[in-house]
């Protein structure tokens, strides 16, 4: 009853008795008959003792905070930082760290009128190219118009290409609307499309439909495949090789899985490429520790902008086979290949060209996103992974392993639909979209070009030639005043990019967040923002460097 409920709370409120989640209070009358003492119509029916499972056991381990129950009350909170997933607290992120959020304060600053020695914060922190002002792509965003509200398929303005996407799409689509859940696997007829994507990609080699699915971004389907992964304890626990430098997504899912990070450094000193004796050294440490069962690669880079060539994969592929790893080949920027000479590879298609010996037996997971290259619609998370060579038991764990997710957003399975089936030569949209497609990557281009020029005009600063993807990824040379003054409370580059923020407004990545060697320093930065605005940028960082070289020397 309200009024006996209203009594509990009293009594507990006078701490007069433990919970009723260690110790039922009041017993209904029905449950026990009457107890000599107490009368049977007392709303305070009958009080009983801790029960013997509980009577021993102290709050810590009946998963209470003990150390927090003097702020919180007597019992304390469940959830506090000492009794949460302990893995969750060993994540880290640096794309939106420590930089990032003063970056956010101090645009907060100068809207309220603080002075500052710049008028604006210009982030280069993050590869998200509409943020940075690039358009989108008409095409696409006229489908996923009328996929959004069908209405406009009667409006001439769209043209019928567009049209005939939009409803192929909505056919697939439960109840013809882009607000029903899909498949868990996704959209059948965009799953059909990614799989022709691929073969056309790859020179004709088959792309099963099935060895398809359809993902949240990249990222989800990355972690997907972790997930699956790891396992085991100690000596056992799964170990995954990582390039380092790395895009943190990759420490970040190893920590939170609680598996082993295995580091393989990238050869500064030849563009970032891979090498193949520092492979085999990274393994053969880790083995001593624990269980590696997986090799990551991305390609073209993050954050380094290099291009793989395609003898280097082919020798990952070798030793993949022989050592017995999983291939994870994040492809993501793919059509962002900019420097003469250099050509994207799938992974896939070199290992089918090296024949039956590889293509029968080297597991391999490769992914791409509708977030990158000339796209750059990260917020929609459209992405796939493909499979190759999944044992079936396996395939059927990773099917019930996404069922329990539903679907990815079904207007990002859409755009990831349209981004391997784009308007066709001889369609009304081609001239337009192959104009705009263009535009963008010879943008970049231009833009990746003229930040290696400027950086290397600057003593002190080493930028390697930045091939593709969307990122520079400069040495810089920290005196040892600098490094003394950095050493009281934070890493030496993120010091450097800390400096740079708040003397100039510019926000960039120390490398310390992608890890580095040992003694070198490093910062990211995208050459997504306009033209305008990355002179600037570099500007401001050459102008700074020599200011803060000069302070310290």
């Amino acid at each position: 009853t309200d009024r006996m409920a209203g009594l509990t709370a009293a009594i507990q409120r006078a701490d007069l008795v433990p919970p009723p989640d260690i110790c039922p209070i009041i017993q209904h009358p029905a449950a026990h008959p009457s107890t000599p003492g107490v009368h049977s119509s007392s709303p305070l029916h009958r009080f009983t003792a801790p029960s013997r499972a509980h009577s021993g056991l102290s709050a810590s381990r009946l998963g209470y905070a003990k150390e927090k129950m003097s702020e919180n009350g007597p019992w304390g909170k469940v959830l506090t930082i000492d009794t949460m997933n302990p893995t969750v607290k060993k994540v880290e992120y640096a794309v939106r760290g420590p930089i990032v959020q003063r970056a956010v304060q101090i645009e907060k600053e100068l809207r309220e009128g603080v002075k500052k020695p710049f008028a604006e914060v210009i982030k280069a922190n993050i590869g998200d190219a509409h943020a940075m002002g690039q358009q989108p792509i008409t095409f696409f965003r006229q489908v996923l118009a009328m996929c959004s509200y069908p209405e406009l398929l009667n409006d001439s303005s769209f043209p019928e290409d567009a049209k005939h996407r939009a409803r192929r799409i909505l056919q697939s689509c439960g109840g013809s609307s882009l607000g029903a859940y899909s498949a868990s696997q996704g959209i059948d007829c965009v799953l059909q499309d990614v799989a022709r994507y691929i073969e056309r990609r790859d020179g004709g080699i088959p792309c099963n439909p099935e060895n398809v699915y359809l993902t949240t971004g990249a990222s989800d389907g990355i972690m997907t495949m972790l997930k699956l992964l790891v396992c085991g304890e100690d000596e056992g626990r799964t170990g995954v090789m990582i390039s380092i430098p790395q895009y943190p997504l990759y420490s970040a899912a190893l920590a939170e899985l609680g598996a082993v990070q295995i580091n393989y450094y990238l050869n500064e000193d030849k563009c970032w490429s891979m090498d193949l004796s520092e492979l085999k050294r990274s393994l053969k440490e880790a083995r001593r520790h624990c269980n590696p069962r997986a090799l990551c690669i991305i390609n073209p880079g993050n954050p380094t902008g290099q291009v793989q060539s395609r003898d280097c994969i082919e020798d990952v592929i070798r030793f993949a086979a022989k050592e017995r790893l999983l291939l994870m080949a994040d492809e993501v920027y793919q059509d962002n290949v900019y420097a003469e000479g250099c050509e994207f590879h799938s992974f896939k298609k070199v290992l089918f060209e090296m024949g039956p010996e590889y293509s029968d037996s080297v597991e391999l997971v490769s992914f791409h996103s509708t977030s990158k290259c000339y796209m750059g619609e990260c917020g929609f998370r459209g992405g796939y992974m493909e499979i190759i060579n999944m044992d079936p038991e396996v395939k059927a764990q990773l099917n019930k392993l996404v069922s329990v997710r539903l679907c990815p957003p079904v207007p990002g399975q859409a755009l990831m639909g349209l981004v391997v089936n784009p308007p066709q030569p001889g369609e009304p949209s081609y001239i337009n979209f192959i104009k705009e497609r263009s535009a963008t990557l010879s943008a970049l281009a231009e833009k990746a070009r003229l930040t290696e020029e400027i950086l290397n005009t600057v003593p002190g600063i080493s930028c390697n030639p930045v091939q593709g993807a969307m990122y520079s990824f400069p040495s810089i040379s920290l005196s040892k005043a600098a490094i003394e003054e950095a050493a009281n409370d934070q890493a030496p580059d993120m010091f450097y990019c800390m400096r740079l923020l708040e003397e100039t407004g510019i926000c960039l990545v120390p490398g310390s967040g992608f890890g580095q060697k040992d003694g070198t320093y490093h910062f990211r930065m995208t050459i997504l923002p306009p033209m305008d605005k990355l002179k600037v940028l570099l500007t401001k960082v050459k102008e700074f460097h020599q200011r803060f070289t000069n302070q310290y020397s």
